[in-house]
């Protein structure tokens, strides 16, 4: 259940893994959306996609109490560079603060623009326009930007499985127990 020094137990390889996918199907969701312009179309999309945003939104914060209060991070690979280190590091804070950031500006344009009403039943005209609203900025600037940080994160853990070929990548799935490998 607990991580390794050298392995993440499986509560940290199901949230990591978990919110990958929502996070896939959310940008998946969000960039549809936004090429939409028949409303009730784009409602159906984004009925889905504002629920997940709150599940992302759960599970970042579970992670986030996970590590401080009752598991730890195993150790950094041995023999990386001190950049390679640092940018992991700066990378999964990114991601964080990218996805806090997203649920704030998401939270904010439907607050703004009212749509919360029109697409959980309290309202029953159109949606509006969300470039309208100063949040829909920040929110697409973040989606593109999480889109860099998966691939930097996909690129990374691919470099080390196929180039390093140090089993990094392993640290981060289950064995047949259902464990963390290793662990």
């Amino acid at each position: 259940m607990k991580s390794t020094p050298t392995q993440y137990g499986s509560v940290a390889v199901i949230i990591h893994w978990l919110s990958a996918i929502l996070i896939l199907a959310m940008l998946g969701s969000g960039f549809r959306a936004a090429s939409m312009t028949e409303s009730t179309a784009k409602e159906a999309v984004l009925m889905f996609h504002v629920p997940l945003g709150i599940v992302i939104l759960m599970l970042t914060l579970l992670r986030l109490f996970w590590w401080w209060r009752v598991d730890q991070k195993p150790r950094p690979v041995d023999g990386d560079p001190v950049w390679q280190t640092f940018t992991a590091k700066a990378i999964h804070v990114l991601f964080y603060v990218v996805i806090l950031g997203m649920v704030a500006s998401g939270i904010g344009m439907l607050a703004f623009s009212g749509a919360g009403g029109v697409l959980f039943g309290a309202g029953a005209e159109p949606l509006p326009d969300f470039s309208e609203f100063l949040p829909r900025v920040p929110h697409g600037l973040g989606a593109r930007f999480m889109l860099a940080l998966f691939a930097l994160h996909a690129g990374a853990a691919l470099y080390h499985h196929f180039i390093k070929r140090d089993g990094l990548i392993w640290r981060m799935w289950f064995d047949s127990n259902g464990k963390g490998v290793g662990s």
